[in-house]
């Protein structure tokens, strides 16, 4: 018989941490090698039990406007993204689902904020820091975290349900 001697994950919550990226994270992790945007996407990209990768197809339209008028050949590498990561797209919020949040931001932002409410997230990770990170005192079901942020609360925990037994 063979012994494992490969460090093996311990047993997982079945409760999966909904993680909805606004556009600037999605942007800012495919354009750089690391920081906490590119590691919060390639985290996310590995399929982890405890993790749900989401955004909006409001951000998904956003990126796509922003790289096509400034960068158009990086639409591939966009579209690739969104393949490698495995978001789950929430649909693009009707207008009656923005009036009880408007006054909280920017009118542009508010699309962002009915996305991750109708997406269920648990946290919102975004490098808005005029306006999204803050309106994080207000009352949502979802923490407002930038990617610095997320990954400082959360990677110590997952690193913790990951982490090999002393031998």
């Amino acid at each position: 018989m063979l012994r494992e001697t490969a460090c093996m994950p311990k047993p997982m919550e079945k409760r999966r941490l909904r993680v909805f990226l606004d556009s600037n994270v999605i942007i800012s992790g495919l354009f750089s090698e690391r920081g906490a945007p590119r590691i919060t996407l390639d985290i996310l990209s590995l399929s982890l039990p405890v993790l749900t990768p989401v955004t909006g197809a409001y951000n998904f339209h956003e990126v796509e406007r922003n790289l096509a008028a400034k960068l158009p050949a990086a639409l591939p590498l966009f579209r690739s993204c969104l393949r490698t990561v495995g978001f789950e797209i929430v649909p693009i919020p009707e207008r009656k689902s923005l009036a009880p949040l408007a006054g909280l931001t920017s009118e542009k932002d508010l699309p962002v904020l009915a996305s991750a409410l109708l997406g269920e997230a648990d946290v919102l990770v975004t490098g808005d820091k005029r306006d999204l990170l803050k309106i994080r005192k207000h009352n949502l079901p979802f923490a407002i975290l930038s990617p610095a942020e997320f990954l400082d609360e959360y990677l110590p925990e997952w690193l913790k349900k990951l982490e090999c037994p002393e031998q």
